[in-house]
């Protein structure tokens, strides 16, 4: 038996446009879930309830799209939500993997975009989803992601984007790749523009998300533990032939060496992104 928890289902409802177009989350009865850091079992549902962090070590899991968008706004309108790759590269399974996965996860890729409001702030949101194929940018995530920009540069509105994506969709070859530098145009113009850009790096943030507009924002937050990096570690091990620091391409490693603003602990977010607009003096 599967069953809602009945304070996200009445939370839902408030979120305009999520409900009608994007499935929500299901738990099943009895279902647990060990923490990958400490071991601890956890029954989902309360893990959920915590927002799928570990009350015992500070653990944080990876959240379905929609969970975020309950957790973080208070208001979130989805805009071109419809919007699905052509497989240009006619390549083999693609097509049956992607209608797979929006069955499973009810989104069409792996980012939802959306008129959003924390408290009084209004704002264009982008939500990286990394159980879509690791969150890979393929044209589909490069176009929304432009647009988003293209939108909040319109109405003068900031721009935050939660990032999470294991890299480039490899079944999308180079028209993957050139997402990067779109991406990072349009970062370009709306900071041209005047236009204040918030990124909040999640588990995982690397590849070409990383070499583009996820290190591109005005003030760069990351949950903490989060994976962010490149190329993965393994890699670069094996590249220069010797060992990498402790925690290497953790958030907390970045934040030592700058790249990093804050590590803001997921409960903490909203309030934390309140604030900042507040200092903006953007409503």
């Amino acid at each position: 038996m599967f069953r809602k928890l009945e304070s996200k289902k009445k939370k839902v409802n408030q979120i305009k446009g999520i409900d009608s177009v994007l499935s929500k989350p299901e738990i099943a009865e009895g279902a647990y879930s060990k923490c990958l850091n400490c071991d601890k079992i956890h029954d989902r549902i309360d893990l959920a309830k915590n927002l799928w962090v570990c009350d015992a070590c500070g653990y944080h899991y990876r959240m379905h799209v929609v969970e975020r968008i309950i957790a973080t706004f208070d208001e979130f309108k989805v805009f071109n939500h419809i919007v699905k790759s052509k497989d240009p590269l006619a390549f083999p399974g693609y097509q049956e993997k992607l209608d797979s996965l929006s069955e499973s996860l009810g989104v069409y890729d792996a980012v939802v975009c959306g008129e959003a409001k924390i408290g009084e702030h209004s704002i264009i949101a982008v939500v990286m989803d990394p159980n879509f194929m690791m969150g890979s940018m393929g044209s589909v995530v490069g176009e929304k992601v432009t647009r988003s920009f293209e939108r909040a540069m319109k109405q003068k509105k900031p721009l935050i984007i939660f990032s999470a994506s294991g890299g480039a969709r490899m079944q999308e070859g180079l028209v993957s790749l050139m997402q990067m530098a779109k991406t990072s145009g349009a970062v370009g113009k709306f900071h041209e523009h005047g236009g204040l850009f918030i990124n909040v790096l999640t588990d995982p943030t690397t590849g070409g998300v990383t070499a583009s507009f996820a290190m591109l924002g005005d003030i760069i937050l990351a949950e903490p533990g989060a994976l962010i990096g490149f190329a993965g570690p393994r890699v670069i091990e094996q590249t220069m032939k010797k060992a990498l620091p402790e925690g290497f391409q953790r958030a907390e490693f970045l934040l030592e060496k700058g790249f990093v603003d804050a590590i803001v602990e997921r409960k903490n977010l909203k309030n934390t992104l309140s604030q900042i607009l507040r200092i903006h003096e953007v409503k």
